[in-house]
């Protein structure tokens, strides 16, 4: 490629890759503390308040060593525009969340390379790479010859390795080279978080290429829509679908997953493990579980978009938005044709109120329906009227219990003779309320008597429909008057 060629795709990337776009912003050493503080770690999305909330308060302290001018919320805007941010509809509650784009994880792991350079020509790492070689030569070589040669060499190498730790002759890992392979893992670890937002960003890129092309195809031609109505899940079915599947399946087997911890748990066991820094330590010993979560979380938005596209497909949604881009066609090609009799930028005498919200496409833009907000007829004022206490008595048994008519009749049966089950006070003392006071006599009984397990007593009442019900419950017993 020549100097002009490069020079050219350098610029595009510039000026296209939110990565780079993030290292040469003004105030880039604010917004990527700021980022890297509230939003840094896996998986972690905040709600729009609550990330105002904080920002808002880092300003605050921020402020007498940056010109830092505006709001929390305008610097949110300001980094979703540029791509640094992602903001989605919460799913729990109302609202949005923001999380990092994969660009911006990686702008903020540049800078922390960069503030703690780490040597990346270790022994670990060449160790690794030769492996990684060696086993991708072995798996695809088509002769079955020098793959049985490769497998004799291996077995015999581990046959003599075995053979030396019988007869005591092993070494174990140095401190140092421990550390160094630690390290290096954790390097890959800390790559995890802008993978899965790459992963998730390229499913969503897919989806919406799929959309388009059903869109923009028609019935005779499309074969994506072929393949849905057919039941091919087109994301999961892609390069980039398979590789995810793969790599999924791996960290949710059991087996692999209950290896893993057990290795890590042994890792840290180690004496050289005391030397790792804390934040260290806590990345190996929650590795697995971010492995699990980021595997989760991409593979929930995989089968969402597989379902989307799916009812987008057999809803026939898709006409719908098929006749709008013909309209839209047919709009712009008469647009062109007026603009040969008059300018775009020409008065027509109607003023229209632009909205606050940035729109992408004319399809999100959603017609007013005034019947939408229609309450109704009129409320009419009510007469005022004389309050009934009996009537407002009565609503307050049906939702409440009468505890106070309960005490009462168990202090007048109580007083004058030996202590009293609930199934007694009950032969005197009907149920007023049915299971209301089945419930509230029990309760009494727990609180102000005695409870004999494994003794059980039948308790009979009559419901507000007029049958008699029974229920068979543990002995309760009032022994004294109720006080209070």
């Amino acid at each position: 490629m020549s100097a002009l060629a490069s020079a050219l795709a350098y610029k595009r990337l510039l000026d296209d890759n939110a990565t780079l776009r993030m290292l040469r912003a003004d105030h880039v050493a604010v917004s990527a503390a700021l980022l890297s503080a509230h939003l840094g770690s896996p998986g972690i999305r905040l709600t729009s308040e609550d990330l105002y909330e904080v920002i808002d308060a880092d300003l605050e302290e921020l402020r007498p060593h940056f010109e830092l001018p505006k709001t929390a919320k305008a610097y949110c805007d300001d980094w979703r525009n540029a791509s640094f941010l992602i903001r989605r509809p919460a799913t729990e509650a109302r609202g949005e969340t923001y999380e990092l784009s994969s660009d911006a994880l990686s702008a903020i792991r540049v800078l922390d390379q960069l503030e703690t350079p780490r040597s990346t020509v270790t022994e670990s790492r060449l160790v690794s790479l030769a492996a990684g070689l060696r086993q991708l030569a072995v798996d695809t070589d088509p002769d079955a010859t020098r793959r049985l040669e490769a497998l004799h060499q291996e077995r015999e190498r581990i046959d003599a390795e075995i053979a030396r730790i019988r007869d005591g002759e092993f070494a174990v890992l140095d401190e140092r080279r421990a550390l160094e392979r630690v390290t290096d893992i954790l390097l890959q670890a800390q790559d995890l978080p802008a993978d899965f937002a790459r992963v998730r960003a390229r499913f969503e890129q897919l989806n919406h290429e799929l959309r388009v092309s059903i869109v923009n195809t028609d019935d005779t031609q499309s074969t994506v829509l072929d393949d849905v109505f057919r039941g091919v899940d087109l994301i999961e079915s892609s390069n980039e679908g398979r590789t995810f599947t793969a790599f999924s399946a791996l960290i949710r087997d059991p087996e692999r997953s209950a290896a893993f911890d057990t290795d890590v748990a042994a890792v840290l066991d180690r004496d050289f493990a005391d030397r790792l820094a804390p934040e260290a330590r806590r990345a190996l010993r929650t590795l697995v579980r971010e492995l699990k979560a980021g595997s989760r979380e991409v593979h929930g938005v995989l089968t969402e978009f597989a379902r989307g596209l799916r009812r987008y497909v057999h809803s026939q949604e898709f006409q719908r938005d098929r006749a709008l881009r013909g309209v839209l066609q047919e709009a712009l090609a008469a647009a062109v044709a007026a603009s040969k009799r008059i300018r775009p930028y020409a008065d027509t005498g109607i003023e229209v109120e632009l909205s606050a919200m940035r729109l992408f496409s004319v399809g999100e833009m959603i017609a007013d329906d005034p019947s939408e907000f229609d309450t109704g007829a009129r409320l009419a004022d009510d007469e005022p009227g004389i309050i009934d206490f009996e009537k407002l008595a009565a609503i307050a048994r049906e939702s409440e219990i009468d505890f106070a008519e309960l005490i009462r009749n168990v202090n007048e049966l109580v007083a004058g003779s030996a202590p009293m089950t609930v199934s007694e006070i009950l032969a005197f003392r009907p149920a007023t309320q049915g299971l209301a006071s089945i419930i509230g006599l029990l309760s009494l009984a727990t609180r102000h008597g005695q409870v004999r397990r494994g003794e059980t007593e039948r308790l009979t009442w009559q419901g507000a429909d007029g049958i008699r019900r029974h229920a068979d419950v543990d002995t309760h017993i009032f022994t004294e008057r109720i006080e209070g």
